[in-house]
């Protein structure tokens, strides 16, 4: 028996069970039309992060194999946008050009039937959805090996906006340039904090070589593209974009470096069952006063996951404080805390509860 004839039923049997996927697609898309007439007499969002998380979590967790369950949930998540796009194909702004880790999140969080909308600076972001250009916007908030992203904090302490979502994923540095070597290359160019990500290996194998601080990741891969005397330290997928080579991969210091975006908008989600809330506080410079300002956590029983400082930057010494804790808002529990943390707080405000992320 050759080898045709014995793929041949086999080829039949996934022929058979690809029709009957295709059809049950289009019967989900189907609903998902229903469901956007639904929505739209009621003026509700097409977009419902703490709904997708359910969904997602819910295949991950019935899921028999042999598939496993992160492709399963990427499958899903397609779906989902896909259909979703039937209702609306909702904008989404991220720190650009294209290529970038932001972009990378964004179709990590939203699925790829979205208009990607890439901006020059996390400032750029916060404006284009504030003003409603963007039904969303991504934004860096943390990195696991350099700490915090200064700019968005800032940033989440004058919005209006709230966040709705976050995203963690894998980040990899690249050195890349037109020819992949470093014949002729002058200076290296990237973001402030991937160089940070690299210092170390950059200062034992380039120190001769010039670095410069960027915009984005993905705008220094475009600038390698142009010059063939510059380098830039990106993902490979923005070297792909701007036709540059690897000359050496994953460069970051830190093997398991990971960054954390959360997404902002107007939305406000309700429980998804596995969520997290983001609060700023600050209290009068006095003795014990953090400790009394958190300690409603404590006596309610709510796990703080995230606690960072930022300067109030009003010549006093005082400090915002941006808390992290386990829980959504309209959790009885963590009502209860954070209606105790309004009273004991000089400042507090509500950054947003939303799904944690997968």
């Amino acid at each position: 028996m050759t080898i045709d004839s014995k793929l041949k039923p086999l080829r039949e049997q996934i022929d058979s069970i690809d029709a009957q996927i295709l059809a049950l697609l289009n019967q989900r898309a189907s609903v998902a039309q229903e469901v956007g007439h639904v929505k739209a007499e009621t003026n509700a969002p097409v977009f419902r992060p703490e709904r997708e998380a359910q969904v997602l979590r819910s295949v991950a967790e019935r899921n028999p194999g042999p598939l496993v369950a992160t492709d399963v949930q990427t499958i899903f998540r397609e779906i989902m946008s896909a259909c979703r796009a039937l209702e609306k194909r909702v904008t989404v702004a991220y720190l650009g050009p294209a290529g970038t880790f932001s972009e990378q999140a964004v179709y990590q969080q939203f699925g790829h039937a979205v208009e990607g909308m890439p901006c020059a600076s996390i400032d750029e972001v916060f404006r284009a959805t504030e003003a409603g250009t963007a039904d969303f916007g991504v934004v860096p908030i943390e990195n696991s090996s350099e700490g915090v992203i200064n700019r968005t904090l800032d940033l989440l302490l004058q919005t209006t906006l709230a966040i709705s979502g976050e995203i963690s994923i894998p980040v990899h540095h690249s050195l890349m340039t037109r020819s992949g070597t470093l014949d002729g290359i002058t200076q290296i160019c990237a973001h402030s904090q991937a160089l940070a990500q690299c210092q170390v290996w950059l200062n034992m194998n380039v120190a001769g070589i010039a670095r410069h601080a960027v915009a984005s990741n993905g705008e220094a891969a475009r600038m390698a593209g142009d010059d063939p005397h510059c380098a830039a330290v990106a993902s490979e997928i923005a070297g792909a974009k701007y036709g540059l080579q690897v000359v050496n991969a994953h460069i970051q210091d830190d093997p398991h470096n990971r960054t954390r975006f959360a997404i902002i908008g107007r939305l406000h989600t309700t429980p998804s069952g596995t969520d997290q809330t983001s609060l700023v506080l600050s209290v009068p410079n006095k003795p014990g006063a953090v400790y009394n300002l958190l300690a409603p956590l404590a006596a309610n029983g709510v796990s703080m996951t995230r606690f960072e400082s930022r300067p109030a930057r009003m010549g006093t010494w005082e400090y915002y404080f941006y808390v992290d804790v386990e829980g959504h808002a309209h959790d009885a529990k963590v009502a209860r805390a954070l209606d105790e943390l309004k009273t004991n707080a000089a400042f507090f405000k509500l950054l947003g509860s939303y799904p944690a992320s997968l």
